[in-house]
């Protein structure tokens, strides 16, 4: 079955089972290997990519979700690699290991396009479903009030 839908601002056409989830259609048919598979229960967060705009996590979602929508992943960001969230993530050396990132990157992204300037508490709340087994949560922290402006 053919799912169609717009990625990283794209039309693709995916030959891939709707009830496939949207993460294996992501990596093994669009051939996009920055969403990463973590748990495979939606528990971790290293899959999430935004459909429509809201952060989902791509291992729990049919395929079929995507049909007609606008899914963006990490390499959607920017063509460059220079989002704020992106930017302010090596500036502050962020990851460790790496292997959760493109999740915790994607869900920032959505937290700063709903509260454009988050206290840490919104940050906290926003980003709790998102794990680091290297335990960066403060330097995470501390780039998501960067990339909202704040330069601290």
């Amino acid at each position: 079955m053919a799912i169609e839908f717009e990625l990283n601002g794209e039309s693709v056409s995916l030959d891939a089972d709707a009830a496939m989830p949207l993460l294996w259609a992501i990596r093994d048919v669009a051939g996009l290997t920055g969403t990463k598979y973590g748990c495979g229960k939606a528990l971790c967060g290293s899959c999430t990519v935004h459909v429509n705009g809201q952060p989902m996590r791509s291992c729990v979602v049919p395929a079929s979700v995507a049909e007609g929508a606008t899914v963006t992943t990490i390499e959607g960001l920017t063509e460059d690699g220079n989002h704020p969230v992106q930017v302010a993530w090596r500036e502050l050396n962020v990851a460790q290991c790496g292997y959760c990132q493109s999740g915790q990157i994607m869900s920032a992204v959505a937290l700063l396009e709903r509260i454009p300037d988050p206290s840490d508490a919104d940050i906290d709340e926003a980003m709790s479903g998102n794990i680091c087994r290297c335990g960066t949560y403060t330097r995470i922290r501390k780039a998501i009030h960067r990339a909202a402006g704040d330069k601290s």
